[in-house]
């Protein structure tokens, strides 16, 4: 049954009052939880509408961890498979986001991991996807230029000291946040973090003195 943006499937409706008075309603008005029910009954273009929900915020998690603009796309097709394959395990016990999070960072690990000893490196201001606004002049150059220092050096630590010290430090996320999303206790997050620091002094530091 060709859809065209409406769906009227018994499956959504559990998710949507609407649905219960008989009413159709299009896929971009039906909340997170609604769309997976649906995607987790087949369909298609359900999922589809969370990937172009949630594909902004996909990215820019992604681009924390991708070396070059290859690799943040290769870590978002990452990041939307395992979602597909693992919607069955959603309980709606949280927002969607969250769970979605929960399972972006534990596929930027496994990225990690597999890729630990890349080394070239593109700045993400230079990607396609850029989410922020870059400096003018100098300043420009300047940021870019420490900005690649501290993503060589981000790149040098283990894969998930990497990812406790940018939730922690570049995202401004709690501990107790990190902790949910991780999987990892919140001593163990700071212990992490507290390695990862140390790390990244020492390396940011012999770099000084080449």
């Amino acid at each position: 049954m060709a859809l065209a943006g409406m769906v009227a499937v018994s499956a959504v409706a559990r998710g949507d009052e609407r649905y219960n008075r008989g009413m159709n309603i299009s896929l971009e008005e039906l909340p997170d939880e609604s769309l997976v029910e649906s995607a987790k009954s087949g369909e298609d273009e359900a999922f589809a509408e969370l990937v172009r929900r949630h594909k902004r915020k996909v990215l820019r998690l992604a681009s924390r961890y991708a070396l070059d603009r290859g690799e943040l796309d290769d870590i978002a097709q990452d990041i939307f498979i395992k979602i597909y394959r693992n919607l069955g395990g959603y309980r709606r016990e949280a927002p969607f986001e969250h769970w979605l999070t929960r399972v972006a960072i534990s596929a930027c690990y496994d990225f990690l991991r597999k890729k630990k000893n890349a080394i070239r490196h593109v700045p993400i201001e230079d990607v396609e996807y850029n989410l922020g606004v870059p400096a003018e002049g100098g300043k420009k150059l300047e940021a870019l230029q420490a900005k690649e220092m501290l993503d060589k050096a981000l790149s040098k630590l283990k894969p998930m000291e990497r990812i406790v010290i940018t939730l922690m430090e570049l995202e401004e996320r709690p501990v107790k946040e990190i902790a949910v999303i991780t999987g990892l206790s919140e001593a163990n997050i700071k212990v992490r973090a507290f390695r990862a620091r140390k790390a990244l002094k020492k390396i940011l530091g012999d770099n000084d003195e080449v």
